[in-house]
Parts: C-alpha cells; structure tokens; sequence
C-alpha cells in the first residue's frame, strides 16, 4: 500500500507507539524497566478495610486432627482470630470452609459450651452479605451460597438457647437488612435482593417450620422464631409454600394457647402467620393441615379467650383474624370438626346474643361497644354461620341457638330507627343486607325454624316496603349493598333472592304458605315494575342487577306454579303480559354480559311451569301470540336454547289451538314453521356427525341415526339400571323432541316444504323404528361382548326384529331415492319451463319493436300507408268464404270511402260532448251517478269564475 493511502495517527496511538518503541530499546540494552503499582491502601483509600490473608483449610485441619482435636484453648484462639479476620463479612468462596467449622463447634458445643462464644461470632458474621470478588461470583457460588444458607436453618438442632436466639437474629438480618455502606478492598457486598432470592431457594422456611417442636418449651425462643417466620411469609409466595410444606399450618395452630405467653406475642405472630400463608400461599392445603381436633380446639379457645377476656383494639382485631381463620377452614373443609369441639355452639350464642335472649353464661355479661372492629365481628359471625351450614350436622346446632330468628329480626323496615343506639344507620344496613344474604342460604336448610318465625309473611312484607314510595337513601356500603345508594335496590335484591331460594327447595309447606300470602300476584306486580323502569323512579336502561332480579323472580314463580294448576290460574293474564314483554327481548343482549342469557332461560321455564298446563292461560297466551315469539326464538337463537324452548313449545302443542298458529306462522324469508324444523333437524344431525349424502339422504344402512360420540365409543356392558348410550342419546340432542313434534302437527300435507325437506322429513317420521333398532343392535353387541349366547327363541326373535328393521331402512332408502330423482325431474322442468318464459319474453319483446317499426313507417309514407292499407284489404278478402261477395246485392260496406287509414271506421263515429261544467247551461250541476243536480266539487274549477287555461280550450276543441 502506498505511504499516502495510510490513516493518520492520533495523539494517543502516537504515545503508545513510543512508549513501545522505548520498552524495546530498553529490553535491547539491558536497562531493567520498572513498573509502579500504587495500591489502594497506599494512599489511604481502603483504611482498615482491607481482608489479610489467611488460611481456613489448616484451621479445619486443627479442629478436626486427632492430635489437636482436644486442644480446646487454641481451638477457641483461632476462632477468635477468624471471626476478627472476617469481621466485614464471609468470602463466598469460603462458605463451604466456614460452615464446615460451624458444623464441628456445633458437634462440641454440647460437650464444651466454651465453643457457644466463637460460633455466636460466626453466626453474628454470617448476618453480613458475603463478599464476592468478582461479578460473576454471585452466579457461580449462588448453589454454594444456598445450601449455606440452609446450614444456618440446620443449627438450630443445636440445644443452646443463645445460639438458636442468634440463629433467627442472623436470618433476620440477613433477609431484612440492607447493607451497609463500607467499602473493602478486592471486595463487594451482595446486596439484599440476593439475599432474599438466596433465601427463598433455600430450604430454611421449612427447616424453621420443623424445629418449633424443638423449641417448644422456651417462650422467648418460640416467639424469636414465630417472628422470623412471619417476616419470611409477609411477601414471599415460595416461603409459604415452604412452611405448609411443612406442616407449618398444623405447628402453628395445635400450640396457640400451649405456651405460657402474657403478652399475648405467640398468639399474635402465629395468626399473623396465617394471614400471610392464607395471602401468599395455598388456602386448600392449609385448611386441610388445620382440619384436625387439635386446631380447631386450640382456635376455639383462642376465641373464646380473645372475645370474652380480650378489652384492647389489637385483641379485638385478633379475634376477628381467628373468626376468618375459621370461616376458610369451614368453607373449604366441611367435614372439620366444628360442631365435635362445640364451636359452632358458641359461635351460634355470639352471633344471636343482641337480638334473641339467652342466658348462656358466656354472654351474661357480654356487650359490644360502638366501634369498628365489633361492627367486624359482627358481620364475621354472620358470615361464620353461612360457611357452618355446609356441615349438616351443625344445622340442628344453629337450630337449637335460633340463628334464624336473630337473622328474621332484621328483615323488617322500622328497625333502623331502633337499632340507632347501637348502630348507626350505615353499619346498620350493612348488617341488614348481610343478614339477609345470609337467610338465602340458611333458610332453605332450615324449613322448620322457617315456618315458625313466619318466614314469608316477614319476606312479602319486608318486599312491600322495598318497592313503596316511603322516602330511604340506601348507603351503599359493602358487598352487598352494590347499586343501592340513594335507593332501595340492595334490600329488594337480597330478598328476592331469598324468596327465590325457599321456591326452589319445592317443598309443599313453603310454596303453600307463599301461595296463601300472595307471593304469586305480588311477584308479578314487582316484576311489571321492575320491566317497566318504574321501580324507584328509575328511568336507565336495565344493568345486572336489575336482569338479576327479575331472573330470581321469575324462577321464584316458576318454582311455586309448577305442579299446581291453580297457582298458574292466579298467575294469569297479568303474569303473562308480563312474559311476553322477556320474549320479545333482543336477540343481541344475550352476548351482553349482564345476565340476559339467563333472564330469557328463566322466561323460556317460566313459560314452561306458569303457563302450559292451564288451558285458560294458554289461550290467553295464544291470544298474544305466543307461539309466534317462540318459533321466533327457536329461529334466532343460539343452539343452547333450543333444547328448551322445543321443550316448553311441545308440551304447548297439546293445546289442539296451537295447530293453526304453526300453520300460518312464517319467518325469515317467507319460511314455515315445518321448514325450520326440518333445517333444525339437519343441523342437530351435523353437528353430531351422522353420516348423510349430499342430500340429506341415508348413508349408513346399519346405522342410520349413529352419532360421531356413539361410533367412538366401544360396547361396553352395563347393569340393568344404567341407561345406555343409545338411551342417553335421546335426551342429550333435539331429534326425539322434534319428532314428537311433527307427531302432533303431522307428516303429509305440511307447508312449505323443499324437497330436501320431503327427504329428512322421511327419516324423521321412522325414528322412532330406526332407534328400536340401534337399542336392539346395541343389545347384540353387549351380549357378544360377554359371551353370552341366547336361547333359540331369543335369538330367532332377534334375528326377526333386525331383519325386519333392516328391511325398513331399505324402503325408506328407496323412497328417499325416488323423492331425489322426482325432484331433480322437478327441477328439470321448472329450468324448462324458466327458459320457454324467457324465449316467450324475448318474442313478445321482438314483436312490439317490429310492431312499433311499421307503426313509424305507415306514419311516416304514404305509400307504405296505402300498401299497408292493401294488405289490409287482401287480408280481408282472403278470410272470406265467397270470392265475390263485394258484387253481391245484399253487400253493404261498413267503410268510409276514401280514408287512407288501417283503423277501422264505419258511417256512424263517437263524439265525447264537451263537460257541461266547461260550456254551461241548466244541466250544469247534473249528477248522472245520483240523477240529482246537487253541487259537485270538480278539481280545477272550484269557481264559476276562473278563467280556462289554453291547454283546456285546446282539449275541449280536440273533444269537438
């Protein structure tokens, strides 16, 4: 390369080249080159900060050598000096020395309590991060440093109290502390995420879990470790799975009340504990480590000590943790044994205390002060008894302590103003509406005590003042108080609810008794108001919680109307304007996500139960079209509701009135109610996977009505009481439903058919002998499957029932063969016949331009005027009989001489008369249709006056 193609040299390339230049000079000479290394302790950087070197292996080996293993004084000197040594902390390199030394004084300390100081030290020094000398230390000893640190939860085998202290002061700090601020020399302190991730992916949560039973006798030691344990479990997920795995859930609840403890520090750190397990780690598994005897005593007592002995806010905010302890044990485990322990009794005597009386010692001198943490409790034990009642046997318990009457006391509207000394109106309501959301489960499973407090007397009152006029502005606080601020939503929703739920248990005495209060028309007056947008003054479109309630209110009717037809005679024509108003809902709000797919379900069963049965509500129901809306919705629907809604529209068409309805019915593009059935039909097969031909047709000889799921499955034999799958076939899809159907509006004559339709219709009139026959192979199928041969007759009988079904099918087949092949000869001659209207269309249409040509012609020559006007004539004479009839004597001519015109003319012509409203005179006002000469309003002449125009004088002189 040319010397003037190089690239410059900068200033600093230039000194390292010289600087080069001269070390080689130098080397060349033998002049010998001094570096100068100026370390950082030399000028002062890292004063007493540096680590001196020294060597662990050789205290190791001093420990542990059988000729210095008793030399107990210079063990301890060297200790003493490695602790001094490392006084900023442990090399991670150094870890698996450090603690191997830990390990060996931990062997002695037993024997020699001396070696308790110098392993305090080193405990002490492990609370410091460990130092690493480089980055990628942290990454290459992390497996080091965690086993290291799982040694340090393993020390606490160790029985000397100060260690074990030191132990969780050291793990504390470790994962707690952040560190300091010092510089030392080589070295770098991790910081304290490490630390926290060192931790978690060690096993020292579980270590500390188990090594409670070791320390179970020393209060200060148990409450050193409760602490660490809570501050583990405060933010970390994998430390809480950590101490349920080992069975830190059962260690800390069978001891609550074992450890002699004033200050009440034990009992706080274990269900501060919990708290943090319940947040951060499985609530399942920690319900099952406390589903014993053992815990749920020890949680009784414990809130038995706390609600009756505790007086302090902390003491009170301990007893509502332990009531939500035991309402998640509850929820989860029903089976815990509350009632054995006999806590469900005394949580029964708290719950009802203020409003039932009760000489229970336990609450004879019980009260509970105006403040936010009873007003918790308060609602605790409410929510207690709903997580209880899961567990049948503790419903004779609540039963014996009347919850439902206490719960009953609030369902009334003049309470608030007497509940305000103790209560003020806010919490009250809160407490109101829990109480009610609690009636809707414990009342259901309490019918007797329900009876007695008069539940549906106290209900249908209570939903009377709901939907009053009376002046009240709701709160709205709580859960179940959403949407009822400023009204009286949030009472009318919990009781409907509750109402709903009683209906539903379908027991005679309660649907009696709500029968005779006049549950049923005062239903519907609430449901009108509520469609109506009236309740409340309401005028917003309708939100969840209104589509809630009038879904509740519509299971609630259907639930009491439907095995009495008098109750359905009461629901009546008011009940069902109502219901008509749900099934003219849109179509679109169902994909709103506010419930509407499960309001038109329970319109769909209210139809169903209120209405069908009762002969004069079904005629009213016809009168307003309700057949129509539910062919409409069978039409627009999704397919999950067809089910129901041909359910609800069989069960109609015993009503012989519905017949015409069907007949005259039509939907989307002119189609009948026969047609929709058939495409219902054909689609209800696809999606089962029944294999048809192109045109609907049987495919499958043997199996004409086999579904993809039933050909999956193999014959499996089956007890006498367990329905096969050829049974369960016919309640899981829509065939047998609209089989029946068409059994009722019949097979021949239907309209609106297409000839697709004329073949699946075919194999809907013979399901019921193709289903004999897959029941009767299916029954072969299981007798070979278990060898097991019939008798001669058996089998004869078999072989004669499959064969004649077999015959069947092919009949069938064949006159499913000859409607095809009518159809497409149909089809033939109807394309025949489109094409000879379009060829008559194109003639007609040639024919009027020829015609329309010749017209201009004959108008616009005379010549092709007269040699029209000949052949006219030619015409004529041709269709005469005689040749010379023109020179005949009784020959008249019926022409005008000499008028060259096609038209013809005779002598005598038509003159229409000029209107006698244009010329006037005494016939003026002459009526002919009338014969009278009353006036008569002519348009354009509403005045004798008013000048012609002269487009009418030029029509009156064409006119004459």
């Amino acid at each position: 390369m040319a010397a003037d193609t190089l690239p410059p040299i900068n200033t600093c390339q230039q000194n390292t080249f010289v600087r080069n230049s001269t070390q080689q000079e130098c080397m060349r000479s033998g002049v010998p080159i001094i570096h100068h290394v100026i370390a950082d302790q030399d000028i002062g950087l890292f004063k007493d900060s540096a680590v001196p070197p020294i060597t662990l292996a050789k205290v190791v080996k001093l420990l542990t050598d059988p000729h210095s293993a008793n030399l107990c004084d210079r063990h301890i000197y060297t200790l003493n000096k490695v602790a001094k040594h490392y006084k900023n902390g442990f090399i991670m390199k150094d870890l698996v020395l450090v603690f191997r030394i830990l390990n060996i004084c931990a062997d002695r300390v037993q024997d020699v309590p001396r070696y308790a100081e110098p392993m305090a030290e080193f405990l002490r020094l492990c609370s410091l991060p460990y130092l690493k000398e480089k980055e990628s230390d942290e990454l290459a000893f992390e497996q080091i440093a965690i086993e290291s640190t799982d040694q340090l939860g393993y020390l606490m085998r160790v029985p000397e109290r100060c260690l074990q202290l030191q132990i969780c002061d050291t793990l504390r700090r470790f994962y707690c502390a952040h560190p300091s601020q010092q510089r030392i020399e080589k070295y770098k302190q991790n910081s304290l995420t490490y630390n926290q991730m060192l931790v978690e992916k060690s096993d020292v949560a579980e270590t500390l879990t188990k090594s409670l039973s070791l320390v179970g006798d020393d209060p200060e030691v148990r409450l050193a470790v409760l602490d660490l344990l809570r501050l583990l479990s405060q933010c970390s997920a994998s430390n809480c799975d950590k101490i349920l795995n080992g069975c830190g859930a059962y260690q800390l609840c069978s001891h609550l009340m074992d450890v002699d403890d004033p200050t009440g520090k034990v009992l706080f750190n274990s269900i501060d504990i919990l708290w943090n397990l319940l947040e951060n780690g499985s609530a399942e598994l920690l319900c099952k480590q406390l589903n014993n005897t053992e815990c749920i005593s020890q949680l009784r007592d414990a809130f038995l000590e706390q609600t009756t002995q505790g007086t302090s806010c902390s003491g009170h905010q301990l007893r509502n943790d332990l009531l939500v302890v035991a309402s998640l044990v509850a929820s989860v485990c029903s089976d815990a044994p509350f009632v054995e322990t006999g806590f469900v009794k005394q949580a029964a005597v708290f719950a009802t205390f203020e409003e039932v009386k009760s000489h229970n010692a336990l609450v004879k001198h019980f009260r509970l002060p105006k403040n936010s943490e009873n007003f918790e409790f308060k609602k605790l034990l409410i929510n207690l008894m709903v997580q209880l009642s899961r567990n049948p046997a503790a419903i004779p318990v609540m039963s014996e302590g009347r919850v439902l009457l206490a719960l009953f006391s609030y369902v009334t509207s003049n309470e608030i103003k007497k509940a305000s000394k103790t209560w003020n109106p806010a919490q009250y309501e809160e407490i109101q509406l829990h109480a009610i959301a609690a009636l809707s489960t414990l009342a259901p499973l309490m019918v007797e005590d329900y009876m007695v407090c008069q539940g549906s007397t106290r209900l249908l009152l209570f939903l009377e003042w709901c939907i009053g006029s009376d002046k009240y502005c709701g709160f709205g606080n709580g859960f179940h108080a959403v949407g009822g601020c400023g009204n009286k939503r949030a009472q009318l929703r919990r009781t409907l609810r509750v109402i709903r739920n009683m209906a539903s248990t379908y027991c005679e005495t309660v649907l009696e008794d709500l029968t005779e209060q006049g549950a049923i028309t005062q239903l519907v007056s609430v449901l009108d108001c509520l469609t109506a947008n009236r309740c409340q003054g309401k005028s917003a479109p309708d939100d969840a919680i209104d589509v809630e309630m009038q879904t509740d209110i519509l299971v609630a009717i259907a639930s009491i109307c439907q095995h009495e037809i008098q109750r359905k005679e009461m629901f009546g024509k008011a009940g069902v304007n109502v219901l008509v108003k749900f099934l003219k809902m849109d179509i679109g709000l169902l994909s709103s996500g506010l419930g509407h797919f499960g309001l038109l379900v329970s319109a769909i069963n209210c139809v169903w139960c209120a209405v069908v049965g009762c002969f004069d509500v079904e005629d009213y129901f016809l009168e307003k079209d309700g057949v129509f809306l539910l062919l409409d919705l069978i039409e627009s629907t999704p397919h999950s509701l067809h089910s129901q809604i041909l359910g609800c529209f069989l069960d109609l068409t015993e009503n012989q009135k519905t017949m015409s309805h069907i007949a005259v019915w039509r939907g989307k593009d002119n189609i009948s109610a026969p047609h929709l059935f058939c495409e219902l039909w054909r689609e209800e097969e696809k999606r089962l996977g029944v294999i048809r031909d192109k045109h609907g047709a049987i495919a499958d000889l043997q199996r004409p009505l086999l579904s993809r799921l039933q050909d999956c499955q193999a014959v499996v034999p089956l007890p006498a009481n367990c329905p096969s799958q050829s049974i369960v076939d016919v309640s899981e899809n829509l065939r047998a439903k609209l089989y029946s159907i068409f059994n009722k509006i019949g097979f021949v004559e239907l309209p609106g058919l297409t000839g697709d339709d004329h073949v699946t219709l075919t194999i809907i009139e013979h399901y019921l002998d193709f289903k004999m026959g897959e029941v009767w192979t299916e029954i072969i199928s299981e007798l070979v499957e278990e060898c097991i041969r019939p008798i001669t007759p058996d089998r004869e009988a078999m072989e004669a029932i499959s064969s004649a079904i077999n015959i069947r099918t092919e009949q069938i087949v064949e006159v499913q063969k000859d409607l095809i092949e009518a159809q497409t000869q149909q089809d033939l001659i109807d394309e025949q016949e489109f094409y000879a209207e379009m060829r008559e269309r194109r003639r007609l249409k040639e024919k009027e331009l020829h015609s329309f040509a010749e017209f201009l012609a004959r108008t616009s020559s005379y010549k092709h005027l007269k040699a029209a006007k000949q052949k006219q004539n030619s015409a004529i004479d041709a269709s005469r009989v005689q040749t010379n009839y023109k020179s005949t004597a009784n020959f008249h001519r019926t022409e005008v001489p000499k008028v060259n015109i096609t038209a013809f003319t005779g002598r005598s012509i038509t003159v229409e008369s000029t209107p006698a409203a244009l010329t006037g005179g005494a016939l003026v006002n002459y009526d002919p249709q009338t014969g009278t000469l009353e006036p008569r309003f002519i348009r354009g002449a509403e005045s004798d006056d008013e000048e012609l125009e002269p487009d009418d004088i030029l029509e009156c002189s064409k006119l004459l």
